[in-house]
């Protein structure tokens, strides 16, 4: 499966059109910005988006997210408003930061996201992104890990938050989007590594990996962590104040509709 660069573009103007919004940011997400999409991957196009300034000037609830059903070329494409997007950044949500470290942008215009970029180390809180981690890891492995058979494809699900946990406890900061760096800072045991990079190859072959054996390498490595977490992490603390916050949606909105 092939995404021209264009067909995206076209999807997300679409989009633009259809909702009367900019959309300012746009990147992959999931296996294709981890570094090990399977032949017949879908594209998970993530972006941001601001509406002209009147759309919030109301004192009605208003939908902030905008979804599109999977497309036949495989574009699974949604996005988050952007005064949306600031109240989780200010929460240090993982899937965003995520968004914005992705290696793979379709689209950025104006100096938003770079702001935010640079607001990041300020409204970072790594308790908060290791409580989100490990609520994933647990629902993960609950659902789908335990047992002698497996949903294997689900491994990448468990494994990728509890590396980024072991990321930021080791105080390297915002855990990075790509799976590999991970893999190489945080992997030492070869045996475990192989086991690891056995099940990316196969996935990156096209095999499913849906219903297979247990893998006991990382199975042990996974209840291992879990173990050692379950008492270990508190929930998140207050969140810092929302005056930066305030200004560069100020600032968005101003650059975004200039013309």
């Amino acid at each position: 499966m092939t995404a021209p660069f264009e067909s995206i573009q076209s999807a997300l103007s679409k989009i633009e059109a259809e909702e009367k919004v900019k959309i300012f940011y746009a990147c992959e997400s999931g296996s294709r910005a981890w570094g090990f999409p399977s032949a017949d991957s879908d594209y998970d196009v993530r972006f941001l988006y601001i509406h002209p300034v009147e759309w919030y000037l109301s004192v009605e609830e208003k939908r902030d997210v905008i979804e599109r059903p999977l497309s036949p070329e495989g574009f699974d494409v949604s996005g988050w408003d952007l005064r949306k997007a600031l109240r989780l950044f200010r929460k240090s949500n993982p899937p965003l930061l995520e968004w914005l470290g992705s290696p793979i942008i379709y689209r950025e215009t104006t100096d938003i996201v770079s702001h935010m970029r640079q607001l990041a180390e300020k409204y970072y809180s790594p308790l908060g992104c290791i409580y989100h981690y490990l609520h994933m890891a647990r629902g993960n492995y609950r659902d789908y890990l335990r047992g002698e058979r497996v949903w294997t494809k689900k491994y990448f699900y468990v494994l990728r938050p509890l590396l980024a946990i072991l990321w930021i406890e080791r105080g390297y900061g915002v855990a990075p989007t790509a799976f590999s760096i991970l893999l190489d800072r945080l992997v030492t045991d070869p045996a475990l590594r192989e086991a690891i990079d056995n099940l990316i190859e196969q996935k990156r072959q096209g095999n499913e990996l849906s219903e297979g054996p247990r893998i006991p390498l990382i199975s042990e490595f996974i209840e291992s962590e879990l173990a050692r977490l379950e008492t270990a992490v508190s929930a998140p603390a207050n969140k810092p104040p929302m005056t930066e916050i305030n200004n560069l949606f100020l600032h968005a909105l101003h650059v975004a509709w200039q013309d």
